[in-house]
């Protein structure tokens, strides 16, 4: 099923707009060290900050519709 470029834009909005609500409540820390984090630190900020991006547009949308 095609994805029509209208639809692509607005999702992209959507995720930045949502970005600083995100990682505020992902709450990761920045790297203190001069390294690069390990394939495995990355995959589970990865899944953190998915799973903030879920909870942060579930929460705008909460918000929205109980107005």
């Amino acid at each position: 099923m095609a994805v029509d470029e209208e639809t692509i834009r607005r999702r992209y909005r959507e995720f930045l707009e949502l970005l600083p609500l995100t990682i505020a409540i992902a709450g990761l820390p920045k790297s203190e060290s001069p390294w690069n984090f390990s394939a495995d630190q990355m995959e589970v900020r990865t899944n953190t900050l998915s799973t903030a991006f879920k909870l942060a547009r579930q929460m705008v949308r909460d918000a929205v519709s109980s107005s």
